[in-house]
């Protein structure tokens, strides 16, 4: 019994450590519709279903949650932390992505709060290597007023904030502005979707660009 377990042992495949833990934080702030949001859920989930991405999610273990954020003491993590340890696992999460209901309507932007719940939630994960915020959002910050301090804390607990803007369509780029200047950590980057129909698009180049290339 001892030399079959031995063996077993011997000859099992090596669990790989965790390379990146990667936290979704969506906008689900007054300037977002029932329409919008649909957007927003399924276009996170089209973009994990990307078959790049599952392979890059996969090879790299990387462990995934969403939370969703508003106002002032409204942020909720709507999907707990979960490894990404073979493509089933990418289409069961997914799956819930797409069907997660909405915590908050209705309320103000408080970029910063959501960015201090984000933070926080990676003591959960620990283990893993690269720690990344991946927020978006519609507007600029209007309640709250702790989005500068929010990136500090972020940096001091390394972890890194990149973003996607999501813009109305025209010349101007004010939310990709305030989030390069405001929000993004030294080494982070935002990406611009041009409305939210460009939003999973988008966020496939993003979620490529994080786990394909050092995010450190």
């Amino acid at each position: 019994m001892l030399r079959a377990a031995l063996l077993v042992c011997l000859t099992a495949q090596p669990v790989l450590a965790c390379e990146t833990a990667l936290l979704l934080a969506i906008d689900v702030s007054g300037s977002i519709d029932a329409s919008d949001y649909r957007l927003q859920t399924e276009g996170l989930a089209s973009a994990l279903s990307d078959p790049e991405v599952t392979d890059a999610l996969v090879r790299g273990q990387v462990a995934l949650a969403v939370i969703q954020w508003s106002g002032v003491d409204e942020q909720a993590l709507v999907l707990s932390w979960k490894r990404m340890l073979g493509p089933e696992d990418v289409t069961q999460f997914a799956a819930r992505a797409a069907a997660i209901p909405r915590a908050f309507t209705g309320s103000d932007t408080a970029v910063g709060q959501g960015l201090r719940f984000a933070t926080s939630q990676f003591a959960a994960v620990s283990d893993c290597r690269n720690k990344v915020i991946d927020v978006s959002g519609d507007g600029q910050e209007n309640a709250g007023f702790t989005d500068a301090k929010a990136r500090h804390e972020a940096i001091a607990a390394g972890v890194m904030i990149n973003a996607i803007a999501i813009e109305e369509p025209g010349p101007a780029f004010p939310i990709t502005s305030y989030y390069r200047n405001w929000i993004i950590t030294p080494g982070g980057f935002v990406v611009t979707a041009r409305g939210l129909q460009d939003y999973a698009g988008t966020l496939r180049i993003k979620l490529l660009r994080e786990l394909t290339k050092p995010v450190g």
